[in-house]
């Protein structure tokens, strides 16, 4: 494993243990100054409770671990990014955009083992913590890829039924998305019914042009629903032209899919459902 400093959390408001990725023989205490003015340029974990935390800023969790089970989904937002089961129960590929944590690959590792998982992190450093995060090993079904993902979707030469998207910087969305012809390389990335899954945080004016960029690319066959939990939100894009969401099916496949995770699909049904009645994506874009 990597090496990882450990000090007690410089924050007030966050007690714990902090780890670093720092060399032996760092100044602790000129690194927790960093921390707490925000001048610290690495990722960082911090550990209390029980619960293990990936943060870029403090102000952002990127991730958070259950030690005692770490393929479990602590954060509202990644249970809620699994309801594309919902729509497809038993995916042949998954590409997830951005590892953080590994919360949302090691879930679909563990639950879904028929499915072929490759993860791209273009940050070499959090990649360096996966071990910590009990992120499993790369084997003949699941893969990290170190290098930019936007880059490797736009040449992929595979297709995937679900591509995850969930890339932070330190501020919200990653910018990059937004700055090539991502959402349409995104798109065609899919199967002929693949879906498109997407968090956003941090705030609206960051995240609306993302969302605008999706409603065109998949001609508004987008539904996003609120994790109020979090102060997220998720989106669902839907490649298939003829889609339509069939929800008395749906709500009798999250009676089986909650049995099967665990998860609350039922209710997540219920969200998918008012999120299109209400237009929610539509809101967000605005």
């Amino acid at each position: 494993m990597t090496h990882l400093l450990e000090l007690p959390s410089p924050f007030p408001s966050e007690p714990g243990l902090v780890r670093l990725l720092e060399a032996p023989g760092s100044d602790p205490a000129e690194l927790a100054a960093r921390l707490v003015e925000g001048r610290y340029d690495k990722p960082f974990v911090l550990e209390n409770g029980g619960l293990r935390a990936l943060h870029f800023s403090l102000g952002y969790v990127q991730s958070i671990m259950d030690i005692a089970n770490p393929a479990a989904l602590v954060l509202a937002y990644a249970q809620r990014m699994m309801a594309f089961l919902l729509f497809n129960p038993r995916p042949r590929r998954i590409t997830l955009l951005g590892l953080g944590g590994g919360s949302l690959a090691s879930f679909c590792h563990r639950h879904l083992p028929a499915a072929d998982l490759t993860a791209l992190e273009i940050d070499p450093q959090v990649i360096a913590l996966r071990e910590l995060f009990g992120v499993p090993p790369d084997d003949e079904r699941f893969r990290v890829v170190a290098g930019d993902g936007v880059h490797w979707i736009e040449h992929a030469t595979t297709r995937c039924d679900v591509l995850l998207i969930d890339a932070f910087g330190a501020e919200g969305v990653a910018g990059e998305l937004l700055e090539s012809d991502f959402y349409s390389h995104a798109c065609r990335h899919l199967t002929g019914r693949g879906i498109l899954v997407m968090n956003l945080a941090g705030e609206r004016e960051g995240y609306a042009p993302h969302v605008a960029r999706v409603l065109e690319v998949f001609d508004e066959r987008v539904i996003a629903i609120p994790v109020r939990e979090d102060g997220n939100h998720i989106l669902f894009a839907f490649r298939d032209p003829a889609f339509a969401p069939r929800w008395h099916w749906l709500r009798s496949q999250a009676q089986a899919l909650q049995g099967r995770l665990g998860l609350d699909f039922p209710a997540f049904a219920q969200q998918l459902e008012a999120g299109e009645r209400q237009g929610h994506a539509q809101r967000l874009a605005r």
